[in-house]
């Protein structure tokens, strides 16, 4: 099932198998090593079978169809001897087989303030011409097949759920007293599907599951695009294990991130988005439709600062001298692609002063605490819903900090800063209720190469947008705040439509700048005038020096993530 691809013509190819299963939770536990420039460590997957998900949304069609109606040939593996404790005893000079044998990880848990957002859930798959469909093969094994490239896959197993103690309270089944695979897996459809208003009771479950035995080894492969996973006698989606372990580490070519340095000189890595997603961080589910949920425990020395996509505002925990750990967490489903991780020695920017006005409005407060009456009718999977929550109607500015590097932290303050809470504002006049309740925001190293990319939580920022002044900061701040709406909290079915985003966040650009900059209606109108005016100008340049090819959509067509995904 190897793909080989032209990168000058040809899409990214989603592989995973979601019409049969669909990852709803992930579990990372992760170790930064900047010497080697990699990340290693395990990520536990917890998983839905088709049989649920396909009663909740039958109506779904399926736009893709199996590119091959055999499974991968597997071979008995001879077993890789990995002395392993946890995931920092990996030594980067072992050589791995093909297929590898799996062992056990380790998980912290914390929690904080919360937040939550509205999204559609769906079953079903992204369109793309290369695209894995595995189920069910007569009398062969199911197959799962994850998004991955640029890894080192080292093991694989399944994940004891049932010797956590507590989780007999999740077994419906009297008659299922002994340990047996049906029992795992009804324990974790328990969980999978907790209410709403038990999230911090499911995110505590899953750190343990996380941190359970292994009970099995499973049988793996990789090719350029894919993971395929297999268990022996698993004949389908329903059999196969719903809880998996896989430890692995990531190349230093690898494409989902960049190992550089910031404009002060320090190291850092970050997750840039394009071109192959995230694929290259952690096997996944791709396609925009397979949402899901996840936490996350990063390690890294004591000097650097971990910022990730999360509802919490995470805080450093000394494990050890000169080594600190940071966990963050997701309760909103999103596509596995706007997961967002950057590690580096940021320095936070404050502001100067900081009124009581300002503090009453950037209160943060969780699900736990918050006035859960329904104000609006949302027809999304449950979860816990900013807009549901009557309290988070009134919050016109979230909380929100600023990284950078240390030699930019003074042109920051003097600009970024300040414009933040007048943009938040404006966009919360306009469209209400935030779909997210923090928001960090960094400026990324000089080799970044947009001016901003949007993501659950956090925010990037080109150090160019510091030097044009407060409008060229203020249009591009507005840009990726309205991607908090379209893009993240409402996003399309597959990447061929990621256009709608962007022009939708094009328009609101405008729209939030002259309210936060409160011009009159006239000034306003003349100022968005002249910028449509500059963007038509701008296209037809670009449809001159363009080739025709590149000036219409194609399809069947899966684009990397630009950013607002």
């Amino acid at each position: 099932m190897d793909i080989q691809l032209d990168p000058a013509g040809d899409d990214l190819p989603l592989m995973a198998n979601t019409s049969h299963i669909l990852v709803k939770h992930y579990v990372l536990d992760l170790d930064v090593d900047f010497e080697s420039q990699v990340i290693e460590g395990t990520i536990v997957l917890f998983l839905e079978d088709g049989n649920r998900f396909k009663k909740q949304n039958s109506s779904i069609e399926e736009a893709c169809q199996s590119e091959s109606n055999k499974a991968c040939n597997f071979g008995m593996p001879e077993p890789c001897h990995v002395p392993v404790t946890n995931a920092r005893t990996f030594s980067s000079e072992m050589e791995y087989n093909d297929f590898a044998i799996c062992s056990k990880g380790e998980k912290d848990t914390s929690d904080k303030d919360g937040n939550h957002d509205n999204q559609e859930h769906a079953s079903g798959i992204s369109s793309s011409k290369y695209c894995c469909d595995t189920g069910n093969h007569g009398s062969e094994d199911f197959l799962l097949v994850l998004d991955c490239c640029d890894l080192s896959v080292l093991k694989v197993e399944e994940v004891d759920v049932a010797a956590v103690p507590g989780m007999e309270k999740f077994t419906r089944s009297p008659e299922l007293t002994v340990v047996s695979e049906e029992l795992r897996n009804q324990i974790v459809r328990e969980l999978v599907t907790l209410p709403a208003n038990r999230w911090r009771e499911q995110l505590d479950y899953y750190a343990r599951c996380s941190q359970a035995p292994g009970c099995g080894e499973l049988l793996f492969d990789t090719d350029t695009w894919s993971l395929q996973i297999r268990k022996t006698g698993a004949q389908t989606a329903t059999d196969f294990p719903h809880a998996i372990r896989i430890w692995y580490k990531t190349k230093p070519e690898g494409r989902s991130v960049t190992w550089t340095s910031d404009q002060s000189g320090s190291p850092c890595v970050y997750t840039v988005g394009s071109p192959v997603n995230n694929r290259a961080l952690f096997p996944c589910q791709e396609p925009p439709v397979a949402m899901s949920t996840w936490q996350a425990t990063v390690r890294a020395a004591a000097s650097f600062v971990v910022l990730m996509s999360g509802e919490n505002s995470a805080k450093p925990t000394q494990l050890w001298e000169g080594c600190s750990s940071w966990y963050y967490y997701v309760t909103m489903p999103m596509p596995a692609s706007t997961f967002t991780i950057a590690v580096g020695c940021w320095t936070e920017v404050k502001m100067e002063t900081c009124s009581s006005a300002d503090l009453a409005t950037e209160r943060p407060f969780s699900p736990s605490e918050a006035d859960f009456r329904h104000v609006g009718v949302c027809s999304h999977m449950e979860y816990p819903c900013r807009f549901q929550n009557a309290s988070a109607t009134t919050q016109e500015i979230i909380p929100h900090r600023v990284f950078a590097p240390v030699c930019l932290t003074g042109a920051c303050q003097e600009t970024l800063v300040q414009l933040i809470p007048p943009c938040l504002s404006a966009a919360h006049s306009v469209l209400g209720t935030h779909p997210f309740s923090r928001l960090d925001v960094l400026i990324v190293p000089a080799n970044f190469p947009s001016l901003g990319m949007a993501s659950p939580h956090i925010m990037f920022l080109s150090q160019s947008i510091l030097t044009g002044g407060s409008h060229l900061c203020g249009t591009r701040l507005c840009h990726e705040i309205a991607h908090a709406w379209f893009g993240l909290a409402l996003g399309a079915r597959d990447w061929t439509e990621e256009w709608l985003s962007e022009g939708f966040a094009s328009h609101l650009e405008d729209v939030f700048w002259a309210a936060a900059q409160q011009l009159t209606p006239h000034e306003a109108r003349e100022q968005q005038e002249l910028r449509a005016c500059l963007r038509w100008r701008r296209l037809q340049d670009e449809m001159q020096s363009s080739p025709e090819e590149m000036q219409v959509l194609r399809f069947p067509h899966v684009a990397g993530r630009s950013g607002n995904f």
